[in-house]
C-alpha cells in the first residue's frame, strides 16, 4: 500500500474518533453533573516488516475535565450538588458500588431514593429507602430528614445520610455507563469532609464555545486528509499511465 494513502488513511479514521468524542461532549453540555471527555492524539509506530520510518497519529479519550460546574438554583428539596470536589455513591445496574456528580434526586412509589437515570442513592447501610413523608429536606452533610406522613411539623425525623465520597481522580475510571468506578475491588470510605448544596444542581463542565471551535477544526483536519488521500490516489494513477505508455 502507497505509504501516503496509508498516513492520510488512518489520520482521517483517528481524526473522525476525535470528532466522536468532542460529539459526546457537546450532546452532553446540558446534562446535570457531567465532565467533559478529554482526548489526545499521540503517535504511534507503524509496525511490520521492513525500516520502521513511519508514524501515525492515534487519538485515544485519555481522562475527564473534573473541573467543577456552576451550581443552578433549583429551589427543589431533593436536588443537590456537591461542594468542590467529592462524589455521591449510588449502586450501578450490577449491584455495585459506583459514583456520581449528578445530584438530581428522587423518591420512587417503594420509597426508594434513585437518581434521575435510575440508581439507587446509597447511605451508611446501603440503598436508602425513605418512609412516607409530607416533607423532605436534605442538610449539608447529607442528612436526609422527614416530616412522618399524618405528623405535624415539629416533628422531624433523620432517616438516612447520604453517602459522600471524595478519592483521588486517579483512583476512579468512567464506565460505559457514565459513572465513576474504582480501580479498587474496595469500595471508596466516606469523607465527613466533603458537603453538599441542597436545592441547587452541578451543571455540565462542557465549554460549548471551545467545543463548537474544535469541531470545526476536526472537521477541516478530516477534509485535508481526505484530500491527501486523493492525491495519493491521483499519482498512483498517474504512475501506472506512465509506465503503460513507455512500455
Amino acid at each position: 500500500m502507497d505509504k501516503l494513502l496509508y498516513v492520510a488513511m488512518s489520520g482521517a479514521k483517528e481524526t473522525l474518533r476525535a470528532q466522536a468524542a468532542n460529539n459526546h461532549n457537546l450532546a452532553n453540555a446540558s446534562t446535570t453533573g457531567f465532565k467533559a471527555d478529554l482526548s489526545a492524539f499521540q503517535a504511534r509506530a507503524v509496525s511490520g516488516p521492513g525500516y520502521a520510518s513511519r508514524v501515525y497519529a492515534q487519538d485515544n479519550v485519555v481522562g475527564w475535565d473534573s473541573s467543577v460546574g456552576s451550581q443552578q438554583q433549583t429551589g427543589n428539596a431533593l436536588d443537590v450538588s456537591v461542594n468542590g470536589t467529592g462524589y455521591f455513591a449510588v449502586q450501578d445496574s450490577t449491584g455495585n458500588e459506583a459514583y456520581t456528580r449528578a445530584g438530581d434526586l428522587h423518591v420512587d412509589p417503594s420509597g426508594q431514593l434513585l437518581t434521575a437515570t435510575g440508581q439507587p442513592v446509597l447511605g451508611d447501610n446501603g440503598p436508602i429507602s425513605v418512609p412516607p413523608y409530607s416533607s423532605i429536606t436534605v442538610a449539608k452533610d447529607g442528612s436526609i430528614s422527614i416530616v412522618p406522613l399524618g405528623s405535624t411539623a415539629q416533628t422531624n425525623a433523620i432517616v438516612a445520610r447520604i453517602k459522600l465520597v471524595n478519592p483521588p481522580a486517579n483512583t476512579l475510571q468512567r464506565g460505559a455507563d457514565g459513572l465513576f468506578h474504582s480501580t479498587s475491588t474496595d469500595p471508596v470510605e466516606a469523607d465527613a469532609a466533603t458537603t453538599v448544596t441542597p436545592g441547587t444542581l452541578e451543571s455540565s463542565n462542557v465549554n460549548i464555545a471551545s467545543a463548537m471551535v474544535n469541531m470545526i477544526e476536526l472537521a477541516r483536519q478530516f477534509d485535508m486528509q481526505i484530500k491527501a488521500v486523493h492525491a495519493a490516489d491521483d499519482n498512483a494513477q498517474s504512475a501506472t499511465k506512465l509506465l503503460q505508455s513507455t512500455g
